[in-house]
C-alpha cells in the first residue's frame, strides 16, 4: 500500500508539474503573440498614416506634370503663331521644363523590415505591402529622379530658354511682363522646339500614367490596412 501511495504522490506531483509547465509555457505564447499583434497593429498605423501622406505628395506631382502638359501646349500655340494669353506666360514658362521628386514616408515600413515582414499575418496584405514599397515607389522615384528622358530641366532647359529669353519685356523688378511674339524661327528651329514640346508631352503623359496607377495601388492599400486594424 506504501509504494502505490508513494506512486500515487509522485504521478500527482508529475502531473502538477507539467500543468504548471504547459500552463507557464501557454502564457508566454499568449504574451509573445499578444505583444506581436500590438505591434502589427502599431506598424499598420504608422504605414498607413505615412501612405496619406504619400497620396498628398502624389497628387502634388500629378497636378505639377499636368501643369507641364498645358505648358507644352500653350507654347505650342506661340510657335504656331496662334492665340495665347499673356497673363499666363510666367506660369507656363516655369512649367515648362520643372523637375519634381517623390518624397516617400517610409518609416512604418523600414520599422516592419527590421522587425520581419512576417509580423504581417495576412499574406495577401503582406504582399501589398512589400510590392507597393519595394516596386512601385522605386520604380516612381527612379523615373523622376534619375531616368534620363524625363529630367526635363537638364535635357531642355537651357536650348529652350536660348530660343524664348530673347524675346521677354521685363519690369522695373525685373519679373517677366510680357513675350515679344513673333519668335521668328527659321523652319529647322522652328521644328526643333516642336520636337522638344512633343518629347516634353510625351514623356510628361507617360508618368501620369504611371502616377495614376500608383494612386490608385495607395488609396487601395490604405483600405486594405484599415479594415485588418478593425479586425
Amino acid at each position: 500500500m506504501r509504494k502505490n501511495s508513494n506512486w500515487t504522490k509522485f504521478l500527482l506531483e508529475f502531473v502538477s508539474v507539467f500543468i504548471a509547465v504547459v500552463f507557464a509555457f501557454a502564457l508566454n505564447n499568449w504574451n509573445d503573440n499578444r505583444k506581436d499583434n500590438n505591434a502589427e497593429k502599431k506598424i499598420l498605423s504608422e504605414i498607413s498614416n505615412g501612405l496619406k501622406k504619400d497620396l498628398n505628395d502624389i497628387k502634388l506631382n500629378i497636378g505639377g506634370h499636368k501643369k507641364g502638359v498645358l505648358a507644352c501646349e500653350y507654347w505650342r500655340k506661340i510657335v504656331n503663331s496662334n492665340d495665347f494669353s499673356q497673363d499666363s506666360i510666367q506660369v507656363y514658362y516655369l512649367s515648362l521644363t520643372r523637375d519634381f521628386v517623390t518624397i516617400q514616408n517610409k518609416a512604418g515600413y523600414e520599422t516592419l523590415k527590421s522587425k520581419g515582414l512576417e509580423l504581417i499575418k495576412n499574406d495577401l496584405l503582406r504582399l501589398e505591402i512589400i510590392s507597393l514599397y519595394e516596386y512601385d515607389f522605386a520604380t516612381l522615384q527612379k523615373l523622376e529622379e534619375t531616368y534620363g528622358e524625363m529630367q526635363f530641366h537638364t535635357n531642355y532647359y537651357k536650348e529652350l530658354n536660348s530660343i524664348i529669353s530673347p524675346h521677354f519685356n521685363f519690369d522695373p523688378l525685373g519679373n517677366i511682363e510680357k513675350l515679344n511674339v513673333p519668335l521668328n524661327l527659321d523652319k529647322a528651329g522652328k521644328n526643333t522646339f516642336l520636337t522638344y514640346l512633343w518629347k516634353i508631352e510625351v514623356n510628361r503623359n507617360f508618368i501620369l500614367y504611371y502616377y495614376s496607377e500608383i494612386e490608385e495601388k495607395t488609396q487601395k492599400l490604405i483600405i486594405n490596412i484599415e479594415r485588418e486594424l478593425k479586425q
